[in-house]
C-alpha cells in the first residue's frame, strides 16, 4: 500500500522591498559601431574599455567661434567597433538569462540614435545572431530535458500562471491539434529559412545549478508602445484595419488620418507588477519556436523610410521571455499541484526607437508626430531617471513621473526592486551626429548613477533534492545488468554434448571428462587469483585502515588544537563583547547627552532667533518712529518757517507804513515850516483823490536779524535792531481867540488858526488810517463864539 501524501510546506510570503536593504548601481554600457564609410570624419574615440572621449567637430567649431571641447564619459564597459556578439551576450546579457533561470526577472535596454546599431545589437543580422537568439539558445540548453508537457502550464489574464496535470494536458493537446492555431509554433515545422542564419549559434553557452527537481515552461510575449499606445503584434486579427473616420453626415471623411488599431491597457496585479492586459503569450519549446514567434511579430513593427536611416524604427519593441518553474512532487513523476509553489520570472528585451531631431529627418505629417512622441516618451524616461537619482542622493522624496509614458509606467516595477536592470548605449562615430551622441551621453550618465535594489531569491520549497533522479533509479528494472555469477559462468569453456547414442561411443565421456577438468583447472586457477587478491585487497584495507587511523589521530590532534584555539577566541570575543556592551553603554549615554546638548542648542538657537527677531522688530519701530520723527520736524520747520516768514512780511508791512507815517509827518512839518499860508486851503475831494494813483515811497529794509531752532524742531527769529516809533501829543494848545484873529484880505476866515494846532492836529493823525497813504487830514472849521 501507497504512503499518505503530506502536504508540502509552503513558502512564507516574501515581503516587497524587505529581502534586503542592498542595492546595485544601473548597469550602464557602450558599443560604438564602425564608421560607414572609412573617409568620414569620426567624433568618438574609444580611450579605455571603460572611457569613451567626444570631441567637436570642425563644422561645430567654426559655428561656436573656433571652440574646441573633449569631454570623457565612463560606463561600466566600453565595446569598440570590433566586438562580436558573442563577447557583448557574455558580459551583458549571460548574467541576466542566469538571473531568469533562478526566478529573478532582468530588464535590458537598447538606447541610441537613430541608425546606431540597436536593432542589430539586439537582433542580430544572417550570420551574427543578436543577444536575442542567444538567450533563448542559452535558456533551452540549460533547461531542455526539464521542460514540462505542453499546457501543463496556463497563461490567464491576471499576470500568473494556472497549473494542471498531464492527464488534462494531454486531452488540451488533442484537442489543440484537431483545431490547428496558427498562434502556436510547431516544433516539426522546418526552419523559415529568412532567419535561419541568425539563430544559428556556433558557441554552446548552458546556465549553471539549475533545479534539476523542478519542470519549467517558456511562454513569450511581443508589444511595441507606438504614439503612446500598447499593441499586441501576436494578434491575429488585422493589425491596421482601414476604417475611415465619419463626419456627423455618416460620410467618410476625405483626409487620410485614418482610426489607429486597439491599443492594449496597462494593469496592475496584486502584487503590484504592471503587465499589459489581455497580452497574447505563446508556449514555446526550443529556440526556433520561439523565434519564429518574434519573426512573425517583427514583420508587423512598424518601421519608415527616413533621412537618416532607411529602416527606421519608429515604435519601441519589448520582446518578453517568461519562465514558469515548479517543483516536482514527492516522489519525482508529477509536477506538484500548488498553484503557491509556481515561480514566475520574466526578461523584458526592449529595443527603444532611436532619438532624432526633426530638422535633420526632414520629417513630415506622420513622420513628425511619430519623431514627436519618441522623442517625448524619451524625455519622460531622462526625467525618470533624475527625479530618481535625485532622490537618492539628497534623500528627497519626489514623486517619479512613471505615468506620463507608457514605456516608463511599463517598467517602473524594475526601478523599484524588482529585477535588474541594464542598458546598452549604442552610438555612432560619425561626426553628424556629435549633437546627438552628446545628449545620449549624458542621459547614461545620469542612469548609472541611479541604484535599483537586488531581487528576492527563489524560496525553497522543502522538498527532499535529488527526488528525480533518485526515483527513476529505484523504479528501473532490477535485471538490466548482469550479475557477477552470470559473467563468471560465460567465461568458462563451454560443456561439449552429453548425448550416448550408441552403447560403443567411446568419445563423448572423454570429451566431457576432459572439458569437466579443463573446467575444474580453470576454477581451482581462478581460485587461487581470487585468494592472491583477496590477500592484497585485505593487506591495502589494513594499510587503508592504518591511514585512516593515522588520519583520525592526525585529525583529532588537530582538532584539539583548534578547540584551545577557538575557546580562546570564545574567551576574546566575550572580553570584546563586554567591552562593547561597555562602549555601547557609553556611546548610549553621549547619545542622551547628545541629544539634550541638542535640545538645550535648539531651544537657543530659537531663543536666539526670537531675540532677533524682536530686535530685528525694534530697530524696524525705531526706524519708522525716526522716518515719522523726521517728517514731523520737516514739516513742523516748514511751517514755522511759512509762519515766520509771514511774520517777518507782516511786520515789515508795518515798519514799513510806521516809516511812511513818519516821512509824512516829516514832510507836512518840513512844508507848513518852510511854505507860509497865504491862501485858504481849498478841501480836497476824497472822490478825485482816490482816482489818483500815489506810490508809496520805498522805505529801506529792516536790518536782518539771527534765526535759532527750537525744541520742538521749529525755528526762531531774533531782530538785531528795533525802531521804537513813539507818538506824543502837545501839552498846551495856543489857540488864538476867535476875536482876536485878524481878517484875511480876501474877507473870510482860515480854518487852520496857528501852526502849532496845524502840527498838532498833523501829528495826530494815525498810522494805516482808513485814509490811506498820501491823504492829508484836515480839522474842521471851529465856529466863533457868538
Amino acid at each position: 500500500m501507497k504512503p499518505a501524501r503530506t502536504k508540502t510546506p509552503r513558502k512564507p510570503p516574501v515581503k516587497k522591498g524587505s529581502q534586503t536593504s542592498l542595492k546595485d548601481p544601473v548597469g550602464v554600457y557602450c558599443r560604438v559601431r564602425p564608421l560607414s564609410l572609412p573617409e568620414q570624419e569620426c567624433c568618438i574615440e574609444v580611450i579605455n574599455n571603460t572611457t569613451v572621449q567626444l570631441h567637436t567637430p570642425e563644422g561645430f567649431r567654426l559655428n561656436r567661434n573656433g571652440d574646441y571641447k573633449e569631454t570623457q564619459y565612463s560606463f561600466k564597459q566600453v565595446f569598440g567597433t570590433h566586438t562580436t556578439q558573442k563577447e557583448l551576450f557574455d558580459v551583458v546579457a549571460n548574467p541576466l538569462v542566469d538571473d531568469l533561470i533562478h526566478g529573478k526577472n532582468g530588464l535590458l535596454f537598447t538606447y541610441g540614435v537613430t541608425g546606431s546599431g540597436k536593432t542589430h545589437t539586439m537582433t542580430g543580422s544572417p550570420g551574427e545572431g543578436g543577444l536575442l537568439p542567444r538567450c533563448l539558445h542559452m535558456l533551452f540548453n540549460s533547461i531542455g530535458s526539464f521542460q514540462a508537457k505542453r499546457y501543463v502550464f496556463k497563461s490567464n489574464d491576471r499576470n500568473s500562471m494556472d497549473i494542471q496535470c498531464e492527464v488534462d494536458a494531454l486531452l488540451e493537446r488533442q484537442k489543440r491539434e484537431a483545431t490547428p492555431n496558427p498562434k502556436t509554433p510547431s516544433s516539426k515545422r522546418q526552419v523559415d529559412p529568412e532567419f535561419a542564419d541568425m539563430i544559428n549559434v556556433q558557441e554552446f553557452c548552458k546556465a549553471e545549478e539549475v533545479d534539476e527537481d523542478s519542470v519549467y515552461g517558456v511562454f513569450v510575449s511581443y508589444i511595441e508602445i507606438y504614439n503612446n499606445y500598447i499593441y499586441d503584434l501576436l494578434e491575429e486579427v488585422p493589425f491596421d484595419p482601414i476604417k475611415p473616420k465619419w463626419n456627423s453626415c455618416s460620410t467618410p471623411m476625405r483626409n487620410t488620418d485614418f482610426v489607429p488599431p486597439q491599443s492594449k491597457l496597462l494593469r496592475e496585479d496584486k502584487n503590484h507588477n504592471m503587465y499589459v492586459a489581455g497580452c497574447t503569450e505563446v508556449e514555446v519549446k526550443s529556440t526556433e519556436e520561439a523565434f519564429e514567434v518574434f519573426w512573425r511579430g517583427q514583420k508587423k513593427r512598424r518601421i519608415a523610410n527616413t533621412h537618416l536611416n532607411h529602416e527606421s524604427s519608429r515604435s519601441h519593441s519589448v520582446f518578453n521571455i517568461k519562465l514558469v518553474q515548479a517543483p516536482l512532487d514527492a516522489d519525482g513523476d508529477n509536477v506538484l499541484q500548488e498553484k503557491e509553489q509556481i515561480t514566475i520570472s520574466q526578461l523584458s528585451l526592449v529595443d527603444l526607437a532611436g532619438s532624432e531631431r526633426t530638422n535633420r529627418t526632414k520629417a513630415e505629417g506622420n513622420r513628425l508626430r511619430e519623431a514627436g512622441n519618441i522623442n517625448q516618451s524619451l524625455m519622460t524616461l531622462r526625467t525618470c531617471m533624475e527625479v530618481l537619482r535625485e532622490n537618492q542622493t539628497y534623500g528627497t522624496n519626489k514623486m517619479v513621473p512613471y505615468r506620463d509614458s507608457k514605456l516608463t509606467h511599463l517598467f517602473k516595477n524594475y526601478f523599484d526592486g524588482e529585477g535588474k536592470v541594464r542598458l546598452i548605449v549604442c552610438v555612432n562615430p560619425k561626426a553628424e551626429d556629435y549633437e546627438e551622441s552628446l545628449q545620449v551621453m549624458r542621459f547614461a550618465e545620469v542612469t548609472q548613477e541611479v541604484e535599483v535594489a537586488r531581487p528576492t531569491d527563489k524560496a525553497i520549497c522543502g522538498l527532499t533534492p535529488g527526488r528525480r533522479y533518485r526515483n527513476q533509479a529505484r523504479a528501473g528494472p532490477v535485471g538490466d545488468e548482469p550479475l557477477v555469477s552470470e559473467v563468471v559462468l560465460q567465461s568458462f569453456p563451454p560443456l561439449p554434448s552429453c548425448e550416448l547414442l550408441d552403447v560403443n561411443d567411446e568419445q563423448t565421456l572423454p570429451r566431457l571428462i576432459e572439458a569437466l577438468e579443463r573446467r575444474h583447472h580453470l576454477r581451482q586457477m581462478m581460485i587461487e587469483e581470487f585468494n592472491k587478491q583477496a590477500i592484497t585487497f585485505k593487506a591495502l584495507l589494513q594499510e587503508f585502515d592504518n591511514a585512516v587511523l593515522n588520519k583520525e589521530n592526525y585529525i583529532q590532534g588537530k582538532l584539539n588544537e583548534k578547540e584551545k584555539v577557538i575557546s580562546g577566541q570564545k574567551m576574546e570575543i566575550e572580553r570584546l563583547e563586554k567591552k562593547n556592551k561597555t562602549l555601547e553603554y557609553k556611546v548610549e549615554i553621549l547619545e542622551k547627552t547628545t541629544t539634550i546638548y541638542e535640545e538645550d542648542k535648539r531651544n537657543l538657537q530659537q531663543e536666539l532667533e526670537t531675540q532677533n527677531q524682536k530686535l530685528q522688530r525694534q530697530f524696524s519701530d525705531k526706524r519708522r518712529l525716526e522716518a515719522r520723527l523726521q517728517g514731523m520736524v520737516t514739516e513742523t520747520t516748514m511751517k514755522w518757517e511759512k509762519e515766520c516768514e509771514r511774520r517777518v512780511a507782516a511786520k515789515q508791512l508795518e515798519m514799513q507804513n510806521k516809516l511812511w507815517v513818519k516821512d509824512e509827518k516829516l514832510k507836512q512839518l518840513k512844508a507848513i515850516v518852510t511854505e507860509p499860508k497865504t491862501e485858504k486851503p481849498e478841501r480836497p475831494s476824497r472822490e478825485r483823490d482816490r482816482e489818483k494813483v500815489t506810490q508809496r515811497p520805498v522805505s529801506p529794509s529792516p536790518a536782518p536779524g539771527d534765526v535759532y531752532k527750537t525744541r520742538g524742531g521749529g525755528q526762531s527769529v531774533q531782530f538785531t535792531e528795533i525802531e521804537t516809533l513813539k507818538q506824543e501829543s502837545p501839552t498846551s494848545r495856543k489857540r488864538r481867540s476867535s476875536t482876536a484873529a485878524p481878517a484875511q484880505p480876501d474877507g473870510t476866515e482860515s480854518e487852520w488858526t496857528d501852526v502849532e494846532t496845524r502840527c498838532s492836529v498833523a501829528v495826530e493823525m494815525k498810522a494805516g488810517s482808513q485814509l490811506g497813504p498820501g491823504y492829508q487830514h484836515h480839522a474842521q472849521p471851529k465856529r466863533k463864539k457868538p
